[in-house]
């Protein structure tokens, strides 16, 4: 079964699903063109907005979340919905021993890179670490809730990503050197960080 396309609980609960990465490709966001990424590449598209994201074994732990409407974590505002999600996420970390993650709390930061390469801008709600983005997340909203999509990064090598996108050379060495320090892996096992975000989920 597609991932992305995976039937809600009905009636909508709250429900979390721990996905199991078991080889590379590259996630578009919903409105990226194909043609972002170079031929012959394995690439999907994800349902929710945002740049690109390279998933693969070992790579990240990705969580996805399901607020149904009405719960009492459910938001109407867009932006605001990232928040508690957020806060779950730092805490994690601090669990995981990791201290001094945060969650962003201001608008949108973009970059010359963010609408190519998800870890390169910053959105409500997604978590940093002495600056550098570690969490990222996207929403997609229906009728029965809000369904999170999320990401915490275990490895970070932008070139890994920047050569599955059609770029040129210079591009790709450009890229390499300015995505650098807008991201960073996490230190910790998969499963320790998997249990400590369970934990936190209300």
């Amino acid at each position: 079964m597609d991932v992305f396309d995976r039937p809600w609980p009905e009636p909508a609960v709250p429900t979390a699903w721990v996905v199991e990465v078991t080889e590379a490709v590259v996630v578009l966001g919903s409105t990226q063109p194909r043609s972002v990424v170079a031929p012959g590449v394995n690439a999907v598209r994800r349902r929710s907005g945002g740049g690109a994201v390279l998933v693969e074994p070992g790579g990240l732990v990705w969580v996805d979340v399901l607020v149904p409407a009405g719960d009492p974590l459910w938001q109407h505002d867009v932006g605001r919905a990232f928040a508690w999600l957020g806060r779950a996420w730092a805490g994690a970390l601090a669990d995981a021993g990791v201290g001094g993650a945060a969650a962003h709390e201001g608008p949108l930061v973009i970059s010359a890179w963010s609408g190519i390469v998800c870890f390169a801008g910053l959105g409500p709600g997604e978590v940093t670490l002495d600056g550098a983005k570690v969490v990222g997340m996207c929403q997609r909203r229906a009728r029965a809730g809000a369904l999170f999509q999320c990401a915490a990064l275990l490895d970070w090598q932008p070139r890994r990503l920047l050569d599955r996108l059609a770029l040129d050379d210079d591009e790709r060495v450009r890229g390499t050197h300015e995505l650098a320090t807008a991201a960073r892996g996490l230190d910790l096992d998969r499963s320790i960080l998997v249990d400590a975000f369970l934990d936190r989920l209300p």
